[in-house]
């Protein structure tokens, strides 16, 4: 492993952690419900500039931008660890709709993000 792209998965997830407490929290206070909105809202907005960023990395082979932005930004923008916690607190708390609820939109918004951000692509380049 090279040095440099250990620095830029680094500052990438530097960035992305800070945006992901940012970014959620400012949503869930916005939210008069204890859904978990915050969470879910870096989740999609993350899998939806992936979906961009997938295809753009592809016609730019280079690893250490595709290391800072995928692995290290969006990796750490996004977190299945956090919605996983969630998801077990709601049901350890017999809140069955909740836990429903919360798998069903993480992982069906997440793929329509990622689809649309790769449709968005296209459509603007081809």
């Amino acid at each position: 492993m090279q040095p440099y792209l250990l620095l830029a998965v680094g500052t990438g997830g530097f960035v992305g952690a800070i945006l992901r407490f940012l970014i959620s929290g400012w949503v869930q206070r916005l939210s008069p419900t204890l859904f978990p909105v915050g969470t879910l809202s870096v989740n999609v907005l993350g899998s939806f500039i992936i979906g961009f960023l997938a295809l753009y990395f592809e016609s730019v082979v280079a690893p250490h931008q595709k290391a800072l932005v995928i692995t290290g930004m969006l990796g750490a923008l996004t977190t299945f660890s956090t919605f996983s916690l969630e998801t077990v607190t709601m049901l350890q708390g017999g809140l069955w709709g909740r836990v429903v609820t919360n798998i069903t939109l993480n992982v069906f918004l997440c793929v329509v993000a990622t689809m649309l951000g790769m449709m968005l692509f296209k459509r603007l380049y081809g």
